[in-house]
């Protein structure tokens, strides 16, 4: 009545024979390796073969037409030097900005002084007063006009 009677064990122990077909991996193992060298000697083949290919078909193109190679500085700090030279000429110096319309330019300091005795320019004042909401608690309130002489009155 026991279930757990006792089966006799195999005579013999030993490993699973069905488990992994050794043969078949390494048949895989070697395919790999001689098609590993048989892709790195075509590599080189190509390799070599463009290396030393004649170069008959190539065309012979005008120089004239070619596109123009990129100006590279070969001394910058002097280009830089020259730059700021022009530029510091530009900003002390006299010259013409439109001979015909008579607008000349002059030196920065120069500009600045007569600048400080002339004073800027002033728009006018528009005789039209302008109007102004006054807002309240119920609305945006009643339209007045302002105007300095009404302001003048009120203080008279």
């Amino acid at each position: 009545m026991d279930d757990h009677t006792n089966h006799p064990q195999p005579h013999g122990v030993g490993h699973e024979t069905a488990d992994v077909n050794i043969w078949a991996v390494g048949k895989l193992g070697i395919a790999l390796v001689v098609i590993t060298i048989l892709s790195i000697g075509l590599l080189v083949g190509v390799f070599q073969f463009f290396n030393n290919r004649d170069d008959r078909g190539a065309q012979t193109v005008d120089p004239v037409k070619l596109f123009p190679a990129p100006q590279v500085l070969t001394n910058e700090p002097q280009g830089l030097a020259d730059y700021r030279k022009a530029e510091e000429k530009l900003l002390t110096g006299y010259g013409w900005v439109d001979q015909q319309k008579g607008v000349v330019r002059i030196p920065v300091d120069q500009a600045i002084d007569l600048l400080a005795k002339r004073g800027l320019p002033v728009r006018q004042q528009t005789a039209a007063a302008p109007t102004v909401s006054m807002p309240t608690e119920s609305g945006l309130g009643v339209v007045q006009q302002t105007s300095e002489k009404s302001e003048e009155e009120t203080r008279k």
